[in-house]
């Protein structure tokens, strides 16, 4: 009996030490993004771009160091509890390496104290408030996808001049405050003006009233009139030119949404030019010549705004994950080898430094257009010609305030 028992103990612990190998050569990643709901389109793009990055990061393999990459798909529905539930439960129960997300600024904030309290990895591609990495944020949170900061900057290297005057139009919520926040702030040292803000809660379907004070704000302002809006979800802010603001020289221009659902009802700013942080036609490198034919061939589509966020994230982590040869279960070193990462990304040259936890990239000072050859697609003829492109070293980004936990 006793000799029974020992070995059946043995082949317990064999099997126990089988299965901890089992998972020592998988490196798992929750991707816990809003795949229902209004930012929906957006959270799509990211998942293909995610995948898409790791598969060319890692020559095709999903391998890194010796380890399967496995991606665990979540939905938070844009509901902050949900998304700190699985947040918790991707951490705690499912034994999630390094967690990617969220969609929404608002669910973010929510997942970052889950994050600082199990003292584990979090790496934001789309929520893009300023202060998910700043005031509000943790030292275990790291952002890959570009933040309102550095929209606000971009587009103050364009809008920035003298004799202009701007009324700034975004939804009520943090992505909305803190992207005006840092237009502002961008804009400061500048000669331009801005004379109102104006915000309308997200989803808003009627804009009259928004519009309406806007064009109070600008019209006998003696020099360039500009409506600058940044916008995120259901609603459209372009029904502001319903009220034909244009019969007083006001101009709308967007603060980078070049989202192509967007781009749609943007055929009255063509001639206008603007900042945004992706479009297909811009950067001239080999990962985005590969990410955009392969976005053709599987999906019949040019790769949109969030794609390449997703994709940057996954060479971020391959390239995080190269150089501590597949080690996850140190969250301090992680944190301390992130903050030596650089990538050659969709982007160009893209690096995080020991003194902010926002990855550093290029930007594009854009112009709208209209091309026939794309009225049947989901821009519906509006094409954007890339002017410019501005470097990360370009925007001047004040020093970011170091969360301390």
């Amino acid at each position: 009996m006793h000799l029974r028992h020992l070995t059946l103990a043995a082949a317990l612990a064999a099997a126990l030490s089988s299965t901890a190998l089992a998972q020592s050569k998988e490196i798992k990643i929750a991707h816990i993004i809003g795949r229902s709901g209004p930012l929906e389109p957006f959270a799509t793009q990211a998942s293909r771009g995610l995948k898409m990055g790791f598969e060319y990061a890692t020559g095709g393999t999903m391998e890194v160091a010796g380890k399967k990459i496995v991606i665990l798909d979540k939905d938070t529905q844009l509901k902050a509890d949900l998304g700190k539930t699985l947040l918790q439960a991707a951490y705690k129960d499912e034994g999630v390496d390094i967690a990617v997300g969220p969609t929404s600024s608002a669910v973010a904030l929510a997942m970052i104290q889950v994050a600082r309290e199990n003292k584990k990895l979090l790496l934001i591609d789309q929520a893009a408030a300023e202060n998910l990495t700043g005031s509000k944020g943790s030292r275990y949170v790291f952002r890959v996808g570009r933040s309102t900061e550095q929209d606000a900057y971009a587009n103050a290297f364009v809008f920035g001049k003298p004799g202009y005057f701007i009324a700034t139009l975004a939804p009520d919520y943090s992505f909305g405050r803190e992207g005006v926040a840092g237009f502002k702030e961008a804009l400061k040292g500048t000669k331009a003006k801005i004379v109102d803000e104006v915000y309308a809660p997200a989803g808003t379907a009627d804009f009259t009233p928004y519009t309406t004070r806007l064009i109070n704000a600008l019209k006998d302002q003696p020099g360039r009139k500009i409506i600058w809006y940044m916008w995120a979800g259901a609603g459209q802010p372009l029904k502001v030119l319903d009220l034909n603001p244009q019969r007083y020289g006001i101009e709308m221009v967007t603060g980078g949404g070049t989202v192509y659902a967007f781009m749609a009802g943007s055929r009255p700013m063509a001639g206008n030019d603007s900042a945004t942080s992706y479009y297909w036609r811009c950067p001239k490198n080999t990962a985005n010549d590969w990410m955009v034919q392969e976005h053709l061939k599987r999906f019949n589509s040019h790769p949109d705004f969030f794609t390449a966020n997703g994709f940057m994230t996954a060479q971020t982590i391959v390239e995080l994950l190269k150089k501590t040869n597949g080690k996850t279960d140190d969250t301090e070193l992680l944190i301390k080898t992130l903050k030596t990462v650089s990538i050659d990304s969709v982007k160009g040259k893209a690096y995080f430094t020991k003194d902010s936890q926002q990855l550093m990239q290029n930007m594009y000072q854009i112009k709208f257009t209209l091309n026939p050859e794309m009225d049947k697609t989901i821009t519906k003829g509006v094409d954007l010609e890339c002017l410019r492109e501005i470097k990360a070293e370009e925007l001047n980004l004040p020093p970011q305030k170091m969360p301390a936990n």
